[in-house]
């Protein structure tokens, strides 16, 4: 059984820590459970490791935010991996910070990530895991707010969240996706 779990973010230091990065840094944490490291591929850097029998393949896009789902898509592709057994894990303004919530499809709710993807792929039928950001910004500002660094008293909790959507995505892999939602979800 293989898995695609694509991580959101931007390349570059600037954007290393932000909130709009919380997929990349998922899935840092979980590459460095498993001792893997990411190399440079096409559109993305890529490492897989392997859980119970499975194989989860990681990518981080190189595209960019907005431009995500050309590398969801290629990957997909030549991996050969079903859409059922695509992850998407992503920031969302509107869950308080660091709410999990995974959900088997649904709407882009605005995210331009998420846009991307389900343009690429054809439909929005692609599972997905929101890290909660919060909102706490001025009416117009939410584009300066996702690429801001979390605040001292939000990094000093991310540890212990992005530990748990690590856990959400090997739960994903092993135990499927209802049953980690109904397990995970609050």
């Amino acid at each position: 059984m293989k898995y695609l779990i694509a991580g959101l973010g931007n390349i570059g230091p600037e954007y290393e820590l932000t909130r709009h990065n919380i997929g990349f840094l998922v899935l840092d944490f979980l590459a460095g459970k498993f001792d893997a490291d990411f190399k440079s591929d096409r559109l993305a850097f890529k490492c897989e490791v392997k859980h119970k029998g499975r194989s989860f393949h990681l990518i981080k896009p190189t595209t960019y935010m907005n431009l995500s789902g050309k590398a969801v898509n290629y990957w997909m592709k030549q991996l050969k991996i079903p859409k059922e057994n695509i992850l998407v894990i992503t920031d969302d303004v509107s869950l308080p910070f660091a709410r999990l919530r995974m959900r088997a499809k649904g709407s882009s709710a605005g995210h331009n990530g998420l846009k991307d993807i389900e343009a690429a792929t054809g439909g929005n039928n692609f599972a997905r895991l929101k890290f909660g950001i919060g909102n706490d910004y001025p009416q117009g500002r939410q584009v300066d707010y996702v690429l801001s660094n979390f605040s001292k008293g939000e990094f000093a909790e991310l540890e212990t969240h992005i530990e748990r959507a690590a856990e959400m995505i090997l739960s994903f892999g092993t135990i499927g996706i209802g049953r980690t939602m109904s397990q995970f979800n609050s």
